[in-house]
């Protein structure tokens, strides 16, 4: 494998399969399942799950109430889906710890560094809920914090499309995809990968982001292996 320890950042709607709301059981299996493949090629994997299926902070402002309480709200959402990954993968006898950046004992472990760092050692798939702690925060910028102290590799971001195009390729046919391409291109392109702060932490950080397609079957297989698959975004293009 290409890479020893990832951090895989996946959207709350992802979990949605067909659904219009919650979570798809059929797309929390194929998930674990994907996972499992590599945990049992040594790959040492951390994941970071948004929480949009459920609930987003952002929402909350056309709700009544402010937008502090509805991140915490979204957060909460985060660790629900956390959970219920952590099942599905223990379901097939893969090991997990479940950290969050809100204490909450009773449901799962605090996020404390070093703990996160053995359990990764060992082999078991860490879940990082809660975000970042703090509101106003997205779950991409807390995958990027998590992904740098944890020392990973690279930033894996699957999502239903098989990379980076030119413009959305669901509206612009003639939109073209981009194997390799550089932070400063992607700012200077306005092109949409990841919110600003977790994509500049990434470009600050020298930590590459992989974007493809993580609906395909084997595709995060391939993606570890090496395979020229999806987009990878770096400092710079050899």
């Amino acid at each position: 494998m290409k890479y020893k320890r990832i951090l895989l950042k996946l959207s709350g709607e992802s979990l949605m399969g067909d659904k219009q709301y919650g979570i798809d059981s059929k797309m929390l299996s194929k998930y674990a399942n994907d996972i499992s493949a590599i945990v049992k090629e040594g790959v040492q994997i951390a994941v970071v799950i948004g929480g949009g299926n459920i609930y987003r902070g952002i929402q909350s402002e056309g709700a009544g109430f402010d937008r502090v309480q509805g991140d915490h709200m979204g957060m909460l959402a985060t660790i629900i889906n956390g959970m219920a990954l952590q099942s599905a993968l223990e379901s097939i006898s893969i090991k997990t710890r479940l950290l969050t950046a809100i204490r909450m004992e009773q449901v799962a472990e605090p996020y404390i560094r070093r703990r996160a760092m053995r359990h990764l050692q060992k082999g078991r798939v860490v879940i990082f809920g809660g975000g970042t702690g703090n509101p106003y925060f997205t779950t991409d910028t807390a995958a990027t914090l998590r992904a740098i102290e944890v020392e990973a590799d690279i930033i894996l971001k699957g999502t239903r499309v098989d990379g980076i195009y030119t413009a959305d390729p669901e509206k612009d046919s003639s939109a073209k995809k981009y194997e390799a391409i550089t932070f400063d291109q992607v700012l200077k392109n306005k092109l949409s990968v990841m919110d600003l702060t977790a994509f500049t932490l990434c470009q600050e950080n020298n930590l590459p982001i992989k974007v493809f397609n993580m609906n395909l079957e084997g595709n995060l297989t391939k993606v570890c292996a090496g395979d020229n698959i999806g987009t990878l975004v770096k400092s710079s293009i050899d």
